[in-house]
């Protein structure tokens, strides 16, 4: 079955934690795929202003998923929180992604391996994201960022100047994805930048303002989104947690629904889930934010 097993692997490792702020629950799954290249991270208590998560969703082994896992929060965790607390956790996040990047370049196997990078840093009840997650407002899906696909314009645009091309809607008619740490057999053109080469580690960070009416977010591997939209997900969510209060669970619920009954296609890929639930303010109804920043809603 080429990269697939005769039967998938449905053993769930699952997590749970809170803070005064947000409660979380985690989960992961083989599935169909031959290997696990899945990775995530979850700290809730960086500091009493701080939390991090993060879904990472590679290929070429789960040894080089770990690796640039490891290499990213470590990169974070140097840095003091101080440095955060006066506003640079955007460029902390941003220095963090493009040196892992340019790092990697010129490099050969088994280092070199794609890695999606999905992570929320909550700071100063802010949050920013790169690639994709969903979070539940007015029961309404708000999506935070759109897939870096080979052919939305911007990427379509930057590929296309370094000398790229795009077929079957993949960038060289190989990667379905045009941002990535790792792949440096796209980033070759001496010429360019590395924020210009035909694939990019450069992050694409957005910051939203929590409202009193966001219940909660959903950071998620593309083995999730293949299967149900924004829409169908939170909704799902929301009637879970009319009845379950153990958020892993939920996660592990979605799994189940997703997994294909057979091997190919949809439903078949890893799949990793962090669903962040947040705690309503004490006392009166202000928002979780104090100050409005670029991209409130």
């Amino acid at each position: 079955m080429g990269v697939y097993l005769s039967t998938p692997k449905t053993e769930k490792l699952s997590d749970d934690g809170e803070n005064y702020r947000l409660r979380y629950g985690l989960s992961c799954v083989q599935g169909w795929r031959a290997t696990m290249e899945d990775a995530h991270a979850a700290f809730p208590d960086l500091d009493n202003l701080t939390a991090f998560f993060g879904v990472y969703d590679g290929h070429g082994g789960k040894g080089q998923v770990l690796l640039l896992l490891l290499i990213f929060i470590t990169s974070l965790f140097l840095c003091s929180l101080d440095v955060m607390k006066m506003g640079k956790g955007l460029e902390l996040v941003k220095h963090s992604t493009s040196w892992i990047g340019h790092a990697l370049i010129g490099k050969k196997a088994p280092v070199v391996s794609v890695l999606t990078l999905l992570a929320l840093m909550f700071l100063r009840c802010f949050f920013l994201l790169h690639v994709v997650f969903h979070i539940s407002h007015v029961f309404q899906a708000y999506n935070l960022s759109k897939d870096h696909k080979p052919d939305l314009e911007l990427e379509r645009d930057r590929i296309l100047k370094a000398g790229g091309f795009i077929q079957v809607g993949r960038a060289n008619g190989s990667l379905n994805l045009a941002r990535a740490i790792g792949d440096a057999e796209f980033k070759l053109n001496k010429t360019l930048p590395v924020e210009k080469q035909i694939v990019t580690a450069n992050p694409d960070i957005n910051i939203v303002e929590l409202c009193d009416d966001d219940e909660f977010l959903v950071l998620a591997c593309d083995g999730i989104w293949d299967c149900v939209s924004s829409q169908q997900l939170v909704d799902y969510v929301r009637e879970q947690l009319n009845s379950e209060t153990k958020l892993s669970a939920i996660c592990e619920r979605v799994f189940d629904r997703c997994l294909a009954p057979t091997a190919g296609g949809e439903g078949c890929d890893n799949m990793t889930m962090i669903l962040v639930q947040f705690k309503k303010p004490v006392g009166s109804g202000t928002s979780l934010s104090s100050s409005p920043i670029d991209g409130t809603r």
